[in-house]
């Protein structure tokens, strides 16, 4: 959605989308904001809530019924095991994602991997075109008067276009860009903290490829799922850099990642994005 910057400010019913590597601050500003009358549609929650809450359950059921008290209250339906993701803790929908790699060290085989990386891109892809439902949802159900769309870190990683569309047709896109020395500290944070993550298959092959012949192993199941990842972060984060300028330049606009963490209220975050649109003018 494109806007002049009095055409936003006079916008009775803000909705905006914010894009974004991981830890650049979207869900910082969207914790902020939902203090003060905006709806947080958080899509990595909408993911693990809707769309893969089964088989995230499925995935917790498999792992019990190892343990054999747990197996027999399984069978027995004399317990349940219930999927409790919040805005704040998404660790079960990551768990789910997993790492690839040696089994001993927690990772999952290349294709149970693929699997389920399969699963979340659909997820996504089905979470995102639920924005325009959401956006009339928070007003008419919930009596929000402002939207967010808090986007996951994969977001550019969708191909679809009809999606993308769809999102800057009902949202004001703006992407959080990061600086050289962002990029440096999101490094650092994957280095000492490595995470399961999206990866577009093509992307995934080729680095596998190339991290296999560095470090001379011949399959998969000898990788050391956290060091895979460390290793793939820094490609990973390049890789997305263009593809979300690219979705900036065509559907919505930019603001620095330094100037997001900065924002203290509404006000102040409806100024700054004011800012990216007045240069856009």
């Amino acid at each position: 959605m494109r806007m002049s910057r009095d055409e936003f400010l006079n916008w009775p019913r803000k909705r905006v989308t914010l894009l974004g590597m991981s830890g650049v601050g979207k869900t910082r500003l969207a914790n902020l904001l939902r203090s003060d009358d905006w709806f947080h549609y958080s899509v990595d929650y909408r993911i693990g809530t809707r769309y893969l809450d089964e088989p995230i359950l499925d995935n917790i059921k498999i792992q019990a019924m190892q343990i054999p008290f747990l197996r027999d209250l399984l069978r027995s339906d004399s317990i349940a095991i219930s999927n409790n993701i919040t805005f704040e803790n998404l660790h079960p929908l990551s768990s789910f994602l997993g790492m690839l790699g040696n089994p001993d060290l927690g990772g999952l085989p290349l294709r149970e991997f693929k699997r389920r990386q399969r699963l979340h891109l659909d997820a996504e892809i089905a979470a995102m075109r639920d924005v325009g439902s959401f956006v009339d949802k928070s007003c008419s159900i919930y009596g929000y008067d402002h939207f967010l769309n808090d986007a996951s870190g994969s977001f550019c990683e969708i191909d679809d276009q009809q999606v993308i569309r769809s999102v800057a047709e009902n949202t004001v896109m703006i992407y959080i860009e990061a600086s050289a020395e962002d990029e440096k500290h999101l490094i650092e944070r994957a280095a000492s903290h490595p995470k399961p993550l999206y990866y577009r298959e093509a992307f995934l092959d080729s680095m596998l490829d190339t991290y296999l012949t560095e470090n001379s192993l011949e399959y998969t199941t000898a990788v050391d799922p956290a060091d895979f990842v460390r290793w793939v972060f820094p490609h990973l984060f390049r890789a997305r850099v263009p593809r979300y300028a690219a979705i900036a330049r065509e559907y919505g606009y930019t603001i620095a990642a330094r100037d997001a963490f900065e924002v203290k209220n509404s006000a102040e975050f409806l100024e700054l994005i004011a800012g990216s649109l007045s240069n856009n003018e």
